[in-house]
């Protein structure tokens, strides 16, 4: 048994969760993978993968035996590089995971434009808002905005500071009135992102004073795009990004809400296994995104050129 090959096979079954598609994707049968990842099992005297009908998932063992052999395999190629001197091209897949609204608005165009400069390279983008396990889901890298509850097994990286403000549409603070202070939210109808750590309990602070308030979630989603477009819609205060409401504030579709009040300033972090040695084209897209994004990300230096300084009160200095 060719052993690398077959955690090759393993790690292919394991991202795809599907033993047909990482056949495709390999160019063997469903047979063929099959017989690969078992010999490998037997080899290793430990299960795996758990076998279904309906869906393929890893074992306890898979699950502490993926990242060692995703670092294995990396290495691999590591060593093929050193003697092949095409090997120092950037090659080979890279998968990326990143929340639904920044994957969409910002980072499909920054990985697009630095795969023209890496034509080997085959990424793939996940978006999806869910708080995933790079690690178990076998991304090479995960971009996350905002909090992280658990980095156990995992290295991060700043890329850019992620700037929190309420907005809402003309229409809507025409038709129902503009806030005067937090505790007037609780009159107003909010959009409300169902990932956010603290639930429902949106945080202010100014000079000094810190405000909680409970706010009437009376629309939720788990996508900042879905919330957006809502807002845009006049149907409520949407707590929102600057790297997504930049442009409509800029063009007055949205207007920034409690302009004087602050809010809780998060980033926008890279996430990789730290048990992984981190392979060329994961440091050069991180470098190319840090790059991109400091030390002002576009966004933020948009509204900073337009305004001057901050914009409506949304502080771009901090």
């Amino acid at each position: 048994m060719d052993q690398l090959h077959a955690m090759e096979i393993f790690a292919e079954v394991a991202r795809l969760r599907s033993f047909s598609a990482a056949g495709r994707g390999l160019g063997l049968t469903r047979a063929m993978v099959s017989k690969h990842i078992m010999q490998l099992e037997a080899r290793l005297g430990a299960r795996l993968l758990y076998r279904s009908t309906r869906e393929v998932s890893l074992t306890e063992a898979g699950q502490a035996y993926l990242a060692p052999c995703l670092a294995t395999l990396e290495l691999a190629r590591e060593a093929a590089r050193v003697i092949n001197p095409q090997g120092t091209e950037l090659a080979g897949p890279l998968r990326i995971q990143a929340p639904s609204s920044f994957g969409s608005a910002w980072l499909a165009d920054a990985l697009a434009r630095f795969s023209l400069r890496h034509p080997l390279l085959t990424p793939s983008l996940f978006v999806d808002d869910a708080l995933l396990d790079p690690i178990r889901h076998g991304f090479d890298l995960t971009i996350r905005v905002g909090g992280i509850p658990d980095t156990s097994g995992l290295s991060l990286r700043r890329l850019a500071p992620c700037r929190g403000v309420l907005c809402a549409s003309p229409g809507y603070i025409a038709r129902i009135g503009m806030p005067g202070s937090p505790d007037e939210l609780l009159g107003h109808q909010c959009l409300h992102f169902s990932h956010l750590t603290d639930g429902t309990s949106w945080h202010f602070s100014r000079d000094g004073e810190q405000r909680t308030v409970q706010v009437n979630a009376g629309f939720t989603s788990n996508n900042g795009l879905v919330l957006h477009q809502a807002a845009l819609r006049g149907l409520g205060i949407v707590y929102s990004t600057t790297f997504l409401a930049w442009r409509d504030l800029l063009d007055g579709t949205l207007v920034a809400v409690l302009p004087e009040w602050e809010l809780p300033l998060n980033d926008l972090t890279a996430l990789y296994p730290a048990s992984r040695q981190l392979s060329p084209k994961v440091r050069a897209l991180i470098d190319f995104l840090v790059d991109e994004y400091q030390p002002l990300p576009p966004w933020d230096a948009a509204l900073k050129s337009k305004s001057g300084s901050d914009l409506n009160g949304v502080k771009l200095s901090r």
